[in-house]
């Protein structure tokens, strides 16, 4: 509300309120963190202007893209490279291990790291100007509504929005913010976290279920971190329209995607967009030949998975992602077309493909998730499916399907269902309402914060 107190002229007051905001709201998880969000900032704000005036600019941004990545590289990473170091030397009889880092990760720190190092690489590669204004660029990097989970906005889209003057309230955008709030709250508590009841029961504790109860959980995990994610990507995004902003668009019915590359192009988009600008075209792209492609697409997927956690099992993850797409081109897969039902068979097989890949991303080792792919394809065991209580069985469905209607109206028949948009006043405001006491009475509230606020 404050915010709007400050009359619009006063553009650089409103920034230093949001700025302050944003700051004292990362203070809120540990106070000592706020450090390592200034330091990025700092080094990749000079850097840019350094980059700028520099007679060899190369090396001015390898400088500065090492010291932004550094504290990314130290928190998250210390303790996996000492571990693995340790089993390789344990293995061959030799017995060294450096103290671990007990330290919490700071939270968001991959996704300010990555929005902060891809400005300083725009500047590089002159498709941005360095900003002069430390105060707007430091809002850039620490905006409040993605620092925690993103989306990785591009400099190109929101630093023009700060230094330009925003009107003092814009009714249509604040409205359209509100309904992105509303949606990806429902996604988020009565979607996400009323499946989690069920994945955190079995797969933590594979080894006393039946394959169909593993297989179960491996599916409902598929949505339970499409739901979380894209809920708390629809909320970052609500909140920057209600004050006025636009950040990027972060998903896009990724399971209705054709194809593991089409489902890249629908999931984690500033992530994607991020790989294929910074890692996969300075690599070489597609102008190059065909193995070389082949290993440009295998390397920044690879690189997802190193970014997403450290740990073996996010990297398996990563490389069957490029693994799959490397078929995927070596087939010609995205050049074919079968008719409805070829499209139908090829989505199918795109989620089954994608879930499997799921299983490793969320089991927290290797031997778990090969024990969990075991166990789900055992088929001497009965085949039975363990089922919590009916009330939860009902409204995880409930939720499910609204959350799958929704997105194929959207994906096949956009414009067909219309409710929230709805322009009879009482069939709109009476989707605001159910939507609202849904969350309210079945929502799933005080559960564990949102699954990419880890990485």
């Amino acid at each position: 509300m404050l915010y709007y107190l400050i009359p619009a002229k006063y553009n650089k007051v409103r920034n230093l309120y949001l700025l302050l905001v944003s700051y004292l709201l990362y203070l809120q998880w540990k106070p000592i963190h706020v450090l390592i969000l200034l330091g990025v900032t700092s080094i990749t704000y000079f850097a840019a202007r350094a980059v700028e005036k520099s007679d060899n600019p190369k090396r001015v941004l390898t400088v500065g893209i090492l010291f932004s990545l550094l504290p990314l590289a130290f928190f998250k990473y210390y303790d996996f490279v000492n571990e693995s170091i340790s089993s390789a030397l344990s293995a061959v009889g030799l017995d060294f291990q450096l103290s671990g880092l007990n330290w919490a990760i700071p939270i968001g720190i991959s996704f300010f790291t990555f929005q902060a190092a891809g400005y300083l690489w725009d500047v590089y590669y002159k498709r941005e100007k360095a900003e002069q204004d430390f105060l707007t660029y430091a809002l850039f990097v620490s905006f409040f509504p993605s620092i925690l989970s993103g989306p990785i906005n591009k400099a190109s889209l929101v630093i023009p929005q700060l230094k330009n003057l925003r009107p003092y309230f814009h009714y249509d955008k604040a409205v359209k913010g509100l309904k992105f709030l509303l949606w990806g709250m429902f996604m988020k508590v009565v979607v996400a976290d009323r499946v989690a009841l069920y994945v955190d029961k079995v797969l933590p504790d594979y080894i006393h279920y039946t394959g169909m109860s593993c297989l179960l959980a491996s599916l409902l995990y598929s949505i339970q971190i499409y739901a979380d994610f894209a809920g708390y990507s629809l909320m970052a995004i609500g909140v920057g329209k209600v004050l006025g902003f636009e950040l990027t668009e972060n998903f896009r019915r990724p399971y209705f995607a054709v194809s593991v590359t089409d489902f890249w192009h629908r999931w984690h988009i500033s992530l994607s967009t991020w790989l294929k600008d910074y890692v996969y075209i300075p690599l070489g792209g597609s102008r190059c030949s065909k193995v070389r492609n082949y290993w440009n697409i295998f390397v920044t997927f690879l690189v997802s998975g190193i970014w997403h956690g450290a740990n073996w099992t996010f990297i398996v993850w990563g490389c069957i992602h490029g693994a799959l797409q490397i078929v995927e081109k070596m087939l010609g897969q995205q050049k074919c077309s079968y008719g409805a039902v070829g499209k139908a068979a090829k989505i199918c097989s795109t989620f089954v493909l994608v879930n499997f890949a799921w299983i490793f991303f969320r089991m927290p080792t290797l031997g778990e998730a090969c024990g969990v792919v075991a166990r789900i394809f055992n088929f001497s065991l009965p085949m039975s499916i363990w089922m919590p209580e009916k009330t939860n069985i009902v409204l995880m469905i409930m939720g499910v399907i609204m959350l799958f209607v929704k997105d194929f109206f959207d994906e096949y028949k956009p414009g067909k269902l219309v409710i929230f948009d709805n322009p009879h006043r009482i069939v709109r405001w009476g989707a605001y309402v159910i939507i609202f006491v849904m969350i309210m009475l079945t929502g799933v509230f005080g559960a564990d914060q949102f699954i990419y606020a880890n990485f």
